[in-house]
This record gives structure tokens, sequence and C-alpha cells, in this order.
């Protein structure tokens, strides 16, 4: 036989010379949650992860950044005496985004800041838009409140804004809205192909932010649909997005392949809540291997064509993997 493709498995070395996907700390976003009260308190659907104070947010940032992570996405868990129909709270320049922000950047100037855009934290309907009398998340009315605290976000230092609410015609109100106002620097992470999932039970019970009434189905896109994300990528990049995400990762590992294949763009992919939850309840038990599990899940989404994987175990691979290897 002239062609043995074991020739180029058989030693470390040679493993390496024809490995096609790479991995590391730099490909990594850590996914925060972040409280206004005091001390860090573990999330029961996400063993290993807590809700975090800003002293505590501070501190997670420093070993973050020890390893090699360079990235952290904000999400805050907002009392329930602030939430409202309307989600003012959303735009409060002292609120707890703001406040989680500054605190970062104040501290570390080199962290890479994401801020999730969206009102499903802040409303007390849940919804990620605002829901008229009769259950409809209005779209169009909730643009403007959008475009507001990406600007807000902006002002308080965030590199990066990330509107996570499907909305039609976001990204180009918050472009308009960040040029506007000379804010042409920061960048926003679109959440193209953000679909309507179970698996984002977790995340929901870690923010308390689940709709009060119905479901995200008609902003959120169908599992079955494919073809829909490309709609969805073009209208992104034509409004000014810089980075285009699929949500959920490993279950859209088609669709990640699909973004790639048709846009420049970076593709960042969110290997949610519930993926995590899964994996750590199997590890747990003792039925998985941790690193080997959960390398091979991120490298498959890597393969898939994600530059950027948002991932709640970006510390913990990063330290196997080390600062160097991204």
């Amino acid at each position: 036989m002239r062609q043995r493709p074991r020739r180029n498995r058989r030693a470390p070395f040679h493993r390496e010379v024809a490995a096609e996907t790479d991995l590391g700390p730099a490909r990594f976003v850590q996914p925060l949650f972040v409280h206004a009260g005091s001390g860090d308190r573990p999330i029961d659907a996400l063993p290993g992860r807590s809700r975090l104070d800003l002293d505590g947010l501070v501190r997670t940032a420093e070993r973050l950044l020890a390893v090699g992570v360079g990235a952290v996405a904000l999400f805050p868990a907002v009392d329930e005496s602030l939430k409202t129909r309307d989600a003012a709270e959303c735009l409060r320049p002292d609120g707890l985004v703001p406040r989680a922000v500054q605190a970062l950047k104040e501290r570390f100037p080199e962290l890479v800041v994401v801020t999730d855009v969206a009102l499903d934290p802040y409303s007390s309907d849940g919804h990620d838009g605002l829901v008229a009398d009769d259950g409809r998340v209005l779209n169009d009315e909730t643009l403007e409140i959008l475009a507001a605290q990406a600007l807000m976000h902006a002002r308080a230092g965030a590199d990066v804004v990330a509107p996570s609410d499907m909305m039609d015609g976001r990204v180009a109100a918050i472009r308009d809205e960040l040029d506007g106002a000379g804010f042409t620097d920061v960048s926003i992470l679109a959440y193209t192909a953000k679909y309507a999932s179970a698996y984002y039970g977790p995340f929901r019970a870690a923010l308390d932010s689940a709709p009060r009434a119905g479901d995200k189905k008609t902003y959120q896109m169908d599992p079955r649909n494919r073809r829909e994300a490309l709609i969805e990528a073009r209208l992104d990049e034509a409004e000014g997005a810089d980075v285009l995400m699929v949500k959920p990762a490993g279950a859209y590992l088609d669709v990640i392949a699909e973004l790639r294949a048709a846009t420049s763009l970076p593709i960042a992919a969110y290997q949610v809540s519930g993926e995590y939850a899964m994996l750590a309840a199997a590890i747990g038990r003792g039925w998985l291997d941790e690193r080997a599990a959960v390398t091979e899940s991120l490298i498959a989404i890597r393969r898939a064509g994600a530059d950027l994987i948002l991932t709640y175990w970006a510390e913990k691979a990063a330290g196997w993997f080390g600062p160097a290897a991204g």
C-alpha cells in the first residue's frame, strides 16, 4: 500500500502536524452571572457556577486573564422588585451592568467585556421585547430601547454589545445609535441564529428570566430550520454586525458550518447552559471523563467553523491547553 493514513497518526509529532483544528484560551469567552447583592451564590442548575457579586466578578476576571482567557460576557440577575413591563431598569446608568462593566474595566482595561442586550432580565413579562396587552411581543417598539441599552453599556466601557433578543432590525438600530454617539469602535456580536431551544432552562433559572406567559417561538428560530439562518446572517451583516453567533452550539453544528461558508465575518457559538449541565451531570456521576468529554465537545464546535466559543468551561479548559495554545 502506497497510502497509509496511519503514518500521520503514529506519534504525537505526526498528529500535531496533521491536526486541522486549533483550540485554546484565545478562542474562549467566559459567560458570567452577576448580581447586586453581597457574596457569590451557587446556581443549583449549573454545578460549579455562581451568581457573582462585584468583588467576585473582579476576582474571577483576574483568574481568567491568568490562564489566557481575555473576554467575558456579562448576564445580570436583576432583583424581582426592579422588573417592570417596560423594562426601565435596563436603561439606568447606575444599574447593575454598567457598574459591573466599570468595575472590570477599571481593574483590567485589557479585558474584553461583552454585554447582553435584551429586555428579558429586566422585564416582568420575561420576554426579550416589550409585550402588548394581547401577549404579542412588539418588534419595532422594542428597537429604541435596545439601542439605548447598548449605548449605555458602551458609555460604561463595554467593548462589545451582544443583542440576544432576535428582534428584526435591532443590529441596524444599535449600530446607528452607537455611531451617532461616537462609539464607532464598539463591536456588535449579533445573536444571528438563536434557536427556540430546550437547552436554555438552567440559564433562565440562573437569572429567573423565563417568560411569565407564552414562549419565545415568535422571535427565536425554529429548530427545524437551517436555511433561515442564512437569511438572518445576511441581514445582520448588512446592518453592521461584526461577529455572527449561533446558539446553542452542540445541536447546531450544521448551522455553524453553513454560516462559516456564507460569510467572511467571524463566527461565534454559545455552548449553552443545558449543554454544560448535561456534561456536568454525567461527569459528576463518573460516567464521562471531564477533560476528554469537554475537550471533544469544544473541538466539535471549533471544527464546525466557530472562531469564538462562549462556554462555561472556558476557565478550566484554558488551564488544560495553556495560554500559548490559542
